[in-house]
């Protein structure tokens, strides 16, 4: 039987150290969605996960619901808060979430809809939450650039191929076109380049250690073997490994909920 979504439980521990913003992209990216939640009272982030936009959206003063399904994850947001989270968190399936009509203000999400085979109703769930008036915001994510010809070159050794379940890498067209069937009015917010702090030595490192979903079905010594190939390859491709950074191009959506 095909999963329908994608547990994060196994790298809990080492989530923050390899995905997320840089520090700088980590302020705009608070700075951009405090802008759109000012005066919409309570926010639900749906997959919460450690609490990397959540903590600081908090003390940027937005009152800060968190929601996932991996009770590892949830625990990491309280240990960095210093021992307990500073807001609600909830655990529970973002295709049914476990909240009354309209409870929320707005929501939002990140790097989420890959991984959840129904992720339309993920978002329909969303709409039913936040109700007539709020506004829900995203990104889906994009894995263009060195780093995408990094993976590729590590699928192409291993024999594999890394396809999302839920919805595609960089799919806005697909969402945008769901939430429009629901009623909601699309908006773009300004898009912005971030360097990577991951150098492409460490995310090369990070398959062989296992920590992402594509590498999770590959044994220890294809994940060796293909990580040390890869490395040599990449070293001809960009110079020094520890100095080449991918670049994201980061782009959020809105979504004003109608009536």
């Amino acid at each position: 039987m095909k999963e329908r979504s994608v547990s994060y439980d196994r790298i809990a521990g080492r989530y923050d150290a390899t995905r997320g913003y840089s520090p700088a992209g980590t302020a705009r990216i608070t700075e951009l969605l405090t802008a759109e939640f000012a005066g919409r009272g309570r926010v639900l982030e749906i997959g919460v996960g450690t609490g990397q936009l959540a903590l600081r959206l908090h003390a940027a003063g937005v009152v800060v619901t968190g929601m996932d399904r991996s009770v590892p994850m949830l625990a990491k947001v309280g240990e960095k808060a210093g021992g307990a989270s500073p807001f609600p968190l909830v655990v529970g399936d973002a295709t049914a979430l476990p909240f009354a009509d309209g409870a929320f203000g707005a929501a939002y999400f990140r790097w989420i809809l890959h991984l959840i085979t129904d992720w339309r109703d993920v978002m329909t769930e969303a709409v039913r939450s936040v109700g007539p008036g709020g506004v829900i915001t995203g990104e889906i994510g994009g894995f263009a650039g060195s780093k995408n010809e990094v993976q590729r070159r590590y699928e192409e050794l291993a024999g594999v191929v890394s396809v999302p379940i839920g919805l595609p890498w960089s799919a806005w067209a697909l969402l945008d076109e769901h939430m429009a069937s629901l009623g909601c009015t699309v908006r773009v917010l300004p898009a912005f380049s971030d360097p990577d702090p991951q150098s492409l030595a460490e995310f090369i490192q990070a398959t062989e250690d296992n920590v992402y979903s594509w590498t999770w079905k590959l044994d220890a010594p294809t994940r060796v073997r293909c990580a040390q190939e890869t490395r040599a390859w990449a070293q001809e491709r960009f110079g020094d490994l520890d100095a080449a950074h991918h670049v994201f191009h980061i782009e959020w959506h809105a979504y004003d909920v109608g009536a």
